[in-house]
């Protein structure tokens, strides 16, 4: 228990003081920065009447000054958007002792490999749900200043319940990249296999498929796919968590056994 709380005090320093941190932060304020653009435009008749470009997006997106509006934009953000971010957050930290050479160094400590993987799944999960705590205080804020109507309380929680089970489903689906990142030796294979998941699953969720495809099931639960997700059934929920568990283990496993070269 000792070597395990060492490994994760180690993986936190590192990443307290790594520059990625901050950025990743700011990248994935986007989303409530532009909800919050949207709600502006909204609330101006004006800017409306003239059918602005922006206007036009926010009426496809069915975007209205109110709360339901911006947290179900929020939620999407991170059943698509989040994909991408937790998947570069995966891919830092699994890859960068490669990159950085250090690889060598920590498998020569006399602390088990499993309990320096388990300190980065942990970091990973810390990491992508801060992100997510993040971005819904950053829009708490913006939609407070923007003075949108009061909501009910059911129906605040309704959305905070879809906001944070979502959230858990994207970062579920990440914990395949750690392997791609480990045997890939670095940030290349890691990203290239999250860039063709986010594609596949835009595909196949357009098909109709989506709800078999793990990688598309956090954007449709989010309402990203629309009607789709009502295809949402219990083998959608088996299939992401044996995608999930199957990537821990496979993660694991590569570090105890494959043959390390640098």
């Amino acid at each position: 228990m000792k070597q395990q709380l060492q490994a994760i005090s180690a993986e936190l320093v590192k990443t307290k003081h790594a520059y990625t941190l901050w950025w990743t932060f700011i990248a994935f304020a986007i989303a409530p920065l532009m909800g919050g653009a949207f709600i502006m435009l909204i609330q101006d008749p004006a800017y409306v009447a003239q059918g602005g470009a922006l206007a036009a997006k926010a009426k496809a997106m069915h975007m209205e000054a109110n709360w339901k509006s911006y947290l179900d934009l929020l939620t999407q953000a991170v059943g698509v958007g989040g994909v991408l971010a937790f998947g570069f957050v995966s891919s830092w930290i699994f890859g960068r002792e490669y990159s950085d050479g250090t690889a060598k160094d920590i498998l020569a400590l006399p602390t088990s490999r499993i309990k320096i993987l388990n300190a980065k799944f942990l970091v990973y999960i810390i990491w992508s749900f801060a992100l997510a705590v993040s971005n819904l205080l950053f829009a708490l804020l913006l939609g407070t200043m923007l003075k949108l109507p009061a909501i009910e309380t059911h129906m605040l929680f309704n959305l905070l319940s879809d906001y944070f089970v979502t959230t858990m489903l994207t970062i579920c689906i990440g914990f395949p990249i750690a392997f791609f990142a480990l045997s890939g030796k670095g940030y290349l294979a890691p990203l290239g296999f999250v860039a063709l998941t986010l594609v596949l699953a835009q595909v196949i969720g357009a098909i109709g498929y989506g709800a078999y495809f793990p990688w598309s099931v956090p954007g449709l639960y989010s309402g990203a796919g629309g009607a789709y997700k009502n295809q949402l059934d219990q083998y959608s929920y088996i299939l992401l968590a044996i995608t999930c568990i199957a990537g821990y283990l496979l993660t694991i496993a590569y570090w105890r056994y494959a043959d390390q070269t640098k």
